[in-house]
């Protein structure tokens, strides 16, 4: 199975499509570890876009 390229977006709600470091686009910024199947948290109370950054 190949891995999601970094890059790959998702956003909250959706189940996550690759295990990794995942980052908020867009201000404020965070990051956080999201496994492969789990669904994308909210951020500040809001739904967001995530870019995965680095594989874990």
């Amino acid at each position: 199975m190949s891995k999601r390229p970094i890059g790959t977006t998702a956003s909250t709600g959706q189940t996550c499509p690759e295990s990794g470091v995942w980052k908020v686009v867009g201000s404020p910024s965070t990051t956080a570890p999201i496994a492969k199947g789990n669904t994308m948290p909210p951020y500040g109370g809001k739904a967001v876009t995530w870019q995965l950054i680095s594989y874990a």
